[in-house]
This record gives C-alpha cells, sequence and structure tokens, in this order.
C-alpha cells in the first residue's frame, strides 16, 4: 500500500509506469482527496483503478464523517468519486464497537473493500498488546478485507514500533500467535522494518504506508535485490 499525500496526474502515470506491477493499494491519505478539484481527483482515482490498483480513503475522512454524523454521505461521495477502499478507524475519536461494526457492514454492504486500522494516534493512549489483539480479531470476524496496525507516518511510537523505530518483537510476536499475517497490513514506512517483516514473516508480507519513490526499492528488498535481504 502506497500512501499518496498529493501526486499529480503525471507524477501518478510515471509511477504507475515504473513501478505499478508492485503496487496494490494507493491511499490518499489523511484528508488530501478534500482538497483535490473533483475532476482531477475522479482522473487520478480512475487511472489507478484502470491500473488495476484499489484506491483507498484515508481514515481520518471517516473519522470526520463520523464526529459529523455524516458516514451515510460520506461513503456515496466516496463512491462517486471512484474510491474501491474505505478506511475505518478511531484513531483520533472515540468509536464504540457497535458504530465500529455498523460502519463496516454500512461499507461492505455498498461493495467497498474495508480496511480497519487499530490503534491510536497519540502515544499516551497506545494500546495494550492483548487490546490490539482483541480488537483485530474483532475486525476480521466482520469480513474486512485488511487490518492495519497504526504506526502513523513516522513509524515511530506506534503500534509494533518503539520510540526509536524500532520493532516491538515481543508484541509483533504475540500478534503473529494469533493472527493470520495475511490479514494484516503491516504499516513500514522505514527500511528496516520492511526488511524486519520480510524476514520474520515472507517475502509476500503486507506493507504499508510505502512513499510513492520508495516503492521500488521495496520492492529489491522483496525480492532479494539489495544486501539487506540478499539469500546466497
Amino acid at each position: 500500500m502506497v500512501i499518496d499525500t498529493g501526486l499529480g496526474i503525471q507524477q501518478t502515470k510515471d509511477l504507475c509506469r515504473i513501478a505499478g506491477d508492485y503496487i496494490d493499494v494507493v491511499k490518499i491519505g489523511f484528508g488530501t482527496s478534500k482538497l483535490y478539484d473533483k475532476t482531477v481527483l475522479k482522473e487520478k482515482i480512475a487511472f489507478l483503478r484502470n491500473n488495476n490498483i484499489d484506491v483507498m480513503t484515508g481514515g481520518t475522512l471517516y473519522e470526520i464523517a463520523f464526529t459529523q454524523e455524516a458516514v451515510p454521505a460520506f461513503l456515496v461521495e466516496a463512491e462517486s468519486l471512484g474510491f474501491s477502499i474505505i478506511e475505518i478507524s478511531d484513531g483520533t475519536i472515540p468509536l464504540s464497537a457497535n458504530d465500529r461494526i455498523h460502519s463496516i457492514k454500512h461499507a461492505r454492504r455498498l461493495g467497498f473493500k474495508v480496511i480497519t486500522e487499530v490503534g491510536k494516534k497519540k502515544r499516551e493512549y497506545d494500546l495494550s498488546t492483548e487490546e490490539y489483539i482483541a480488537q483485530l480479531k474483532t475486525d476480521l470476524k466482520e469480513d474486512v478485507f485488511k487490518v492495519t496496525i497504526e504506526a502513523r507516518g513516522s513509524g515511530r511510537g506506534f503500534g509494533i514500533y518503539d520510540e526509536t523505530g524500532r520493532i516491538r518483537v515481543n508484541r509483533l510476536d504475540s500478534i503473529l500467535e494469533e493472527i493470520d499475517p495475511n490479514k494484516i497490513l503491516f504499516e513500514a514506512p522505514q527500511k528496516h522494518q520492511q526488511v524486519h517483516l520480510i524476514d520474520a514473516i515472507g517475502t509476500n508480507v503486507n506493507l504499508g504506508n510505502i512513499r510513492p519513490f520508495d516503492v521500488i526499492s521495496c520492492e529489491t528488498l522483496r525480492q532479494g535485490l539489495r544486501g539487506d535481504t540478499l539469500k546466497l
């Protein structure tokens, strides 16, 4: 999953020409899609979809819609723009279990794939390992496409990462004992995180928050075309 925070149409086309075969999902990050001219946004989404790449809303947009009691209108707008995946999160807002499940079901009824995000965007509210596992299991029972473990764009101090960005190995191992890694999308913006996850889980591990211009370098790690993962 590539996080897009403002690529232009030509940049998007260039990215697909160079690295499109290695991209499954593009997330129009945060609430940036609200700042686009709608004609431009539709063109960009349509181009990606025509290249077999799913396009996802940022979780922030869902959280804003929820606080404004406008989730149905938000989903209709997302559908009209061409988005194929809705991200549902509660990183900055309180969200009851019932409201979370209702939103997941609503989005799925409209034909969207749903990716949920587990975790908080403020470090003081970080979940325990047990809480991460419990929420991941709950979301997967709703047949979501993938579940994401919060890491933000920095990959430091959140989820499976400590304050320096190193992986909290005990937390990761505990999660992997309970959850199928194929159902988890690991936000991994830093190279050493990508290396660790590829070594621990395998070359097909789901990696997210990859910057557009890091797609090829990340793929070299998967394919052993870089010293960090070269197996002789």
